[in-house]
This record gives structure tokens, sequence and C-alpha cells, in this order.
């Protein structure tokens, strides 16, 4: 075989890849689509969807006014969230510095407690303020009734 006839198959070979018979085919034919008739539409839901196509002005003007008051609403709930926030700091201040007055006065009584001496108290309130011990006819008793305090509601007995 001889070169030129090689080359001529190859050839050959390569249109028969790209061109088969007399004509060329279509690469990408689009099938036929197949055309649905159209049902007829009611007047009153084509009207319907007229209607949803467009926004009236008072649809529009009810949503403006919703999404202000959803603003306002917000804002004011942030506030509020925010004031609450600061009181319990607040509270919680007040609430560290009460505990320090307490341990100051517990501080300050036991202190006080402890330098009492209460047979100087006795010898000060007998010898220098004349006061005496109370007679057996000078004492009174009651029944408090579980109450911590008593209420004088009159004049007490000489």
């Amino acid at each position: 075989m001889a070169v030129n006839e090689r080359e001529r198959r190859r050839t050959a070979y390569r249109n028969q890849i790209y061109v088969q018979g007399n004509t060329a085919r279509r690469l990408q034919a689009v099938p036929a689509v197949k055309e649905v008739p159209l049902r007829k539409v009611n007047t009153r839901v084509r009207k319907n969807r007229e209607k949803a196509k467009h926004m009236s002005i008072g649809s529009v003007l009810s949503m403006a006014l919703a999404m202000v008051a959803a603003a306002f609403i917000l804002t004011r709930y942030l506030g509020l969230q925010a004031d609450i926030t600061n009181s319990i700091k607040h509270i919680a201040a007040l609430e560290s510095q009460l505990n320090e007055l307490k341990l100051d006065n517990d501080e300050n009584y036991s202190r006080i407690t402890s330098d009492i001496n209460l047979e100087e108290v006795k010898r000060v309130a007998i010898q220098e303020l004349g006061m005496t011990y109370a007679k057996e006819g000078q004492i009174i008793t009651f029944n408090g009734e579980g109450s911590d305090y008593v209420r004088q509601t009159g004049d007490i007995p000489d």
C-alpha cells in the first residue's frame, strides 16, 4: 500500500464520522413541543388574578403602617430590655453595698459588746445614779403571745 492510499483511507474514515450518506444530519434537533390547548379561564378567576398582580394603595399603606408599628414596638422592647438590665445591675450594686454595711454594723456591734463591762455598768447605776433593784410589788408580768415587741396602750401604774 502506498502512502497516498493510507492517507486517503484516513481521510475517508474521518469523513465518515462527521457525514453519513449524502446529507448532514442535525446535531441537536429540538423535539417538537406539544401545544396544550388553553382552557378558558372564568372571568371571576381572571379578575382575581389581575387584582393579585397589582397592589392597591390601601394595602401598601396598611403594610407600611404595620412596618412602622413593628419598628416602634421592637425599639420600645429593646429599650425596656436595656432598662431591665440597668435595673438589675443597680440592684446588684445596692445589694453589695448593703452587705458591706451589714458587715460593718456586725463588726461595730461585736466591738461594742466586747468592750462593755457589766459590773462597771452596775456599779455606776447604783452608786453614781442612785438606782435600786425593783421591789416585789413593782414587777408586773404579762403574756406576750408570740410577739417580739410590746405596745403600751395606757399609763404604767406607780
